[in-house]
């Protein structure tokens, strides 16, 4: 919390934030509905993650949709560079115990989405969405940040930030950073939940 608070408080001073965008970032646990991740492998824990319908409504309600369908059950994390961000929700070629050799691919039985671009910071905890070079195709998969990536604001879709659990997310097997954070046996998600 005290991140989100200092990231608020640097880009109100330096004019990169908007007071709009500064109402949707929250302090904590915010009103929207909470992601909670089951995560096991060579960790075990739970990472619970604060959505942020306010700023990427239509990003979020995917979201909750492919959670609600238990798509993200048993889903790798497939990109895992130490020092950036864990990638995982690719529903469609990344579920444990199948041929994962294209995770990262692939996305939902849902169209792609357009881009929710905000104000908001990309900082140690935020979740965003990923996405190939095309701004608006997101479409399941995201990501949580392990520090600051300020060349990533304003070019992906943030959709929360990680409210608990960020010590889980710091032992998330890392991947080889000549194969751009290909992680070999991953970590996964056991279940996930919306509360």
């Amino acid at each position: 919390m005290r991140k989100w608070l200092s990231a608020l408080a640097v880009c109100l001073a330096a004019g990169t934030l908007t007071p709009a965008a500064a109402e949707q970032m929250p302090a904590g646990d915010g009103p929207g509905p909470n992601l909670v991740l089951q995560v096991g492998g060579s960790v075990k824990g739970k990472i619970v993650i604060d959505l942020l319908p306010q700023a990427a409504p239509n990003h979020v309600e995917r979201i909750v949709k492919l959670t609600q369908d238990h798509d993200y059950d048993n889903v790798i994390f497939h990109r895992v560079i130490d020092g950036f961000m864990a990638q995982t929700g690719d529903v469609q070629f990344g579920k444990r115990g199948g041929d994962v050799t294209t995770a990262g691919m692939g996305g939902s039985k849902y169209p792609d989405l357009k881009a929710e671009f905000s104000d908001l910071p990309f900082e140690r905890g935020t979740v965003g969405m990923a996405r190939s070079a095309s701004p608006d195709s997101a479409n399941s998969q995201f990501f949580i940040m392990f520090a600051p990536a300020p060349h990533l604001d304003g070019q992906y879709t943030v959709i929360g930030h990680v409210i608990s659990g960020m010590d889980v997310v710091d032992k998330i097997k890392k991947g080889d950073g000549s194969l751009n954070g290909l992680v070999k046996d991953p970590d996964y998600i056991v279940k996930a939940t919306i509360e």
